[in-house]
């Protein structure tokens, strides 16, 4: 597998999102597999790169205002890259102003109609995205679509899914079987390296949790390709957000991903907040605000579900990395509170203000969410002034960046 340059093993002193600075990001869980970079517009997908969140539109694409109206909340959300689908010739019509009026970059979603395809590439999208499954005559056209790749400088992705897969590998393995999915990925990656194109990432889809860990630990053995993350097809928000949570979780935890796509059947935007989330907690990206609030119990003395539900209702636009203990009786209370920014300890019809361990306020336990609202964005406004005076950047909403010291293997 190939290396990462030593001109890429440091950490960019400017935002990634915005830059696509060659910076390095490393989990504290395991060593990151080893890929190779590529370039998703300014987005650098590989090679240690920051793990990307993504994701796409509903809108219909030839709805220019509204696909571009969608794209915003998602960038605001944190999306790095976004894909929008292009079904039929008015969507890759659209697809010129799309790309270059988008706030990140843009890949074009293909399938069937390789024309499609070549559309989107002089249309200025950042990557396209091609099912080798479903793309007619993709054997004859691959080699078309990777010069034209290549002349305008764009990357692109092999999107392997279960429900697409070719239908003599199918028959050959009995159903979309982790080796099933490999094989036809591994069909694609070879014919595109056999043109000399390499500027590609990998997905190899599946619904079922267990067997997209299997598909993907399968392929990361086989070659250095930088691979996209998903769980296809994964369901109802709740339900969807598990099996990501699972699979991206375990993958993830083993140095294996490099961008990612949660797929809920949910607006897009909270595909964004899931994906972000999972980075975060998993030491990737860093920590925006986080609310620490106890299960309900026969011990609690408020109703802690609405009171958690209140505060991060209030918070949610507060970008600072403010973590906030909502707790509703004595046992745990005090201890998560103090371990928390800022806090409350609550019973007897009232709540105790901590900060940083320290109780500073006790009010009334209808003042319980005012006074915390209150607080956070006064703590959050300290936060902003200090980094603006040490001159670092609260993240916006971009990958965490840590410095590699060392070679992973």
């Amino acid at each position: 597998m190939s290396s990462i340059p030593k001109t890429e093993q440091s950490t960019s002193s400017q935002g990634f999102r915005k830059t696509g600075e060659q910076a390095i990001s490393q989990t504290p869980l395991h060593p990151r597999r080893r890929s190779r970079r590529i370039m998703v517009g300014s987005v650098p997908v590989g090679g240690g790169a920051p793990i990307s969140v993504q994701s796409m539109t509903n809108t219909v694409t030839a709805d220019i205002n509204a696909t571009l109206q969608q794209i915003a909340e998602l960038a605001a959300a944190g999306c790095d890259i976004v894909r929008v689908a292009v079904p039929s010739q008015d969507d890759a019509d659209a697809l010129p102003i799309i790309a270059k009026k988008s706030p990140i970059p843009v890949i074009a979603d293909i399938h069937f109609q390789s024309k499609y395809v070549f559309q989107a590439i002089d249309a200025g999208c950042a990557a396209v995205r091609v099912n080798p499954g479903n793309i007619r005559k993709f054997d004859q056209v691959g080699p078309e679509i990777c010069k034209a790749a290549t002349d305008a400088g764009i990357s692109l992705r092999i999107g392997v899914n279960a429900g697409s897969l070719d239908k003599d590998i199918y028959a050959r393995y009995g159903g979309p079987t982790p080796e099933a999915l490999v094989a036809s990925a591994l069909k694609e990656a070879h014919m595109f390296e056999d043109v000399g194109f390499h500027d590609f990432k990998i997905s190899v889809k599946h619904h079922d949790p267990v067997t997209t860990v299997q598909t993907y630990r399968l392929l990361a053995s086989k070659g250095d390709w930088p691979l996209h993350l998903g769980v296809t097809e994964a369901g109802p928000s709740w339900q969807g957000t598990i099996k990501s949570c699972l699979a991206f979780g375990a993958l993830l935890a083993e140095g294996i991903g490099d961008t990612i796509r949660v797929s809920l059947s949910a607006p897009p935007v909270e595909e964004v907040k899931v994906g972000c989330k999972i980075l975060e907690y998993l030491g990737l990206r860093q920590r925006h605000f986080d609310i620490i609030s106890c299960p309900s119990c026969g011990r609690a003395q408020v109703d802690v579900i609405e009171l958690a539900k209140e505060v991060t209702e209030g918070l949610k636009d507060i970008t600072a990395p403010i973590r906030v203990a909502v707790m509703g009786c004595i046992v745990n209370g005090p201890g998560e509170a103090r371990e928390a920014d800022l806090g409350v300890a609550s019973g007897n019809g009232k709540g105790q203000i901590i900060i940083k361990g320290k109780v500073v306020q006790t009010v009334p336990e209808d003042q319980i969410v005012p006074t915390l609202l209150e607080r956070a964005k006064e703590i959050a406004a300290q936060m902003d002034a200090k980094a603006a005076a040490e001159g670092e950047t609260l993240p916006e909403a971009g990958p965490m960046v840590v410095p590699v010291t060392g070679r992973a293997s």
